[in-house]
């Protein structure tokens, strides 16, 4: 349905976009990340029509953006951070005409009503913009990028400014339009990106440095493949023991100690659950486990971990999700897991030095 390719842009000296090349297939929703003036914004400007590209092609239902812009435009329905609301304006009246600047063919009464039925603005369809609360503005600007039933929908920013609950609205609203519509949603909430999107590509400095399944992106999270140990026992022997157990893949000691107890942290294979077996070894060898606690990974640690990465430091290296080596992926996540551990180390420290350490007293 999206077909990029090659996308460069340039202000002067400036590279905003620089070789972008990714295709969105028809009813997949994908989110597009990145931090502020990676050139998110740029790409879907370029997208719409706003802008034209340096260099590169963009094509939405097989025509090109540049080439035939109109009949590109015809296929877009979208939403910019600020919606282009005409505040003396009543619903109604600001809805007739962008039927009517669309050249809208369908029935111009049935197809408003569905709209306000599918964003829920009818009771406050004969009210004036001004008037509206900023959720109903918003739901105002998402019924106009759906006049015309368009396949393609863009969003830049669709929740910001909401409440909770409109925002939880707004995004059970995107999940059901991507049963129907090819959806790019453009955000900083990375939940809302982990909760309705299929798809994640993240940009920046104008490159993509991810493109991958949100499924897989986010398995980084499985709290089961990651724990934090405490264990008495001699510690070369204990970590040769825990990276030597079938089932682990990464084991390192860590230099913070509890009494005889020395901390490892340990990560297991796909799918094994490895603490059932590993308290049976350890009790087996006289060491006794003191403390075991699951690590979690959030989206917002693997999207800064592979921002930092591709901002000077490491390249991302896109391949096939197929072809991808576990061996790979898991020298990844154990790098993004041991920034979150030295990051979390380094607050306990931090608050030891500044409040002492209380753990005698809590344990009176």
């Amino acid at each position: 349905m999206i077909k990029i390719e090659h996308l460069v842009k340039n202000y002067g000296t400036n590279c905003a976009v620089d070789d972008v090349s990714f295709e969105v297939k028809k009813g997949e929703i994908v989110g597009l990340l990145g931090p502020n003036g990676a050139g998110k914004s740029t790409t879907m400007n370029i997208l719409t029509g706003y802008l034209s590209a340096t260099s590169g092609s963009v094509s939405i239902a097989g025509f090109d953006v540049l080439d035939h812009p109109q009949e590109a435009k015809k296929h877009v329905g979208y939403l910019p951070e600020q919606p282009p609301l005409y505040m003396d304006m009543t619903v109604e009246e600001y809805l007739i005409f962008n039927y009517n600047l669309k050249g809208c063919k369908l029935n111009r009464t049935k197809h408003l009503e569905e709209i306000c039925d599918v964003v829920k603005i009818r009771d406050v369809y004969h009210r004036v913009i001004k008037n509206l609360s900023k959720g109903y503005r918003q739901r105002v600007g998402i019924a106009q990028a759906l006049i015309g039933s368009p396949e393609v929908i863009i969003f830049d920013e669709p929740t910001v400014g909401l409440d909770p609950k409109q925002i939880i609205e707004v995004r059970n609203l995107l999940r059901n339009l991507g049963k129907d519509h090819t959806v790019i949603l453009s955000t900083h909430i990375l939940q809302e990106v982990q909760a309705v999107c299929d798809r994640i590509v993240i940009i920046n400095k104008g490159k993509i440095v991810a493109d991958e399944l949100t499924e897989n992106i986010t398995r980084a999270v499985e709290n089961t493949r990651r724990f934090q140990l405490k264990i008495c026992g001699p510690q070369k022997e204990v970590l040769a023991m825990l990276r030597a157990k079938p089932g682990i893949v990464y084991a390192e000691v860590l230099p913070a100690r509890d009494g005889d107890a020395y901390t490892y942290v340990i990560e297991s294979e796909i799918g094994v659950d490895i603490r059932k077996t590993l308290f049976y070894s350890l009790a087996d060898r006289n060491w006794p486990l003191v403390g075991m606690e699951a690590l979690g990974m959030s989206l917002e640690d693997i999207f800064i971990a592979i921002v930092d990465q591709t901002s000077g430091k490491k390249k991302y290296e896109r391949r096939d999700p197929k072809s991808r080596s576990a061996k790979g992926r898991v020298g990844t996540e154990q790098a993004v897991a041991k920034n979150i551990l030295e990051k979390t180390s380094t607050e306990k420290e931090q608050f030891s030095a500044l409040f002492g350490d209380h753990s005698d007293e809590d344990k009176n």
